[in-house]
């Protein structure tokens, strides 16, 4: 049986609502100009202090490198029980209770902080499908650098023939390209180009 390991924000879960209500809250604090969904889509992947630099230097303002740490410490005391809008997407759960029945052996790589990760996973119901977690400051490095990844299928115990790795986005892709593992696109998530762009199988 296939080990699977899936991101979580984009391929699971659709978290860009909570995200985004989050992001304009910290940036009406600091007297900006509020972001749009979509913007907050593209500004997903790289971990919360990446997207706050992004939305920061998208309203141009965090050029100050304590207003930057004021506004992610804001941003990051909320997005860790943050899930008022989230929800998964639409044949999730019966997509792994299908993996789960057949056999195969689960786990999430994520650069969300491993606590809001936790607490997502459990208020979405989904914490039980996996046997493996790590989230992007579980070790000293986040994707695309392939360790998480690949320390999760160690956790999981997979051979290296039966891996395969699930994401939406540039980062994820990375990822898997460079632990040398094959990597399935998930096309409605918070991806930046094109699905062709993008190797996958």
């Amino acid at each position: 049986m296939t080990t699977i390991v899936f991101d979580l924000d984009g391929t699971l879960v659709d978290t860009a609502p909570d995200i985004h209500a989050i992001a304009n809250t910290v940036l009406e604090t600091e007297g900006a100009a509020p972001i749009t969904l979509q913007e907050t889509r593209s500004f997903i992947g790289s971990g919360a202090p990446v997207f706050v630099e992004r939305m920061a230097s998208a309203r141009n303002i965090g050029t100050d490198a304590g207003q930057l740490e004021r506004m992610t410490a804001q941003f990051e005391e909320v997005y860790s029980t943050a899930c008022e809008f989230a929800a998964p997407y639409p044949g999730v759960l019966d997509m792994l209770r299908t993996l789960k029945t057949d056999g195969h052996i689960l786990g999430v790589c994520t650069n969300k902080p491993i606590a809001p990760t936790h607490y997502l996973l459990d208020q979405m119901k989904l914490s039980d499908f996996f046997g493996a977690v790590l989230g992007g400051d579980s070790l000293p490095v986040k994707k695309p650098d392939p360790a998480p990844l690949l320390k999760v299928f160690e956790m999981l115990g997979a051979a290296e023939e039966d891996r395969l790795y699930v994401g939406d986005s540039e980062v994820d892709a990375e990822t898997a390209a460079r632990a040398d593992v094959p990597f399935a696109l998930f096309t409605e998530g918070y991806r930046k180009v094109s699905v062709v762009e993008l190797e996958h199988e």
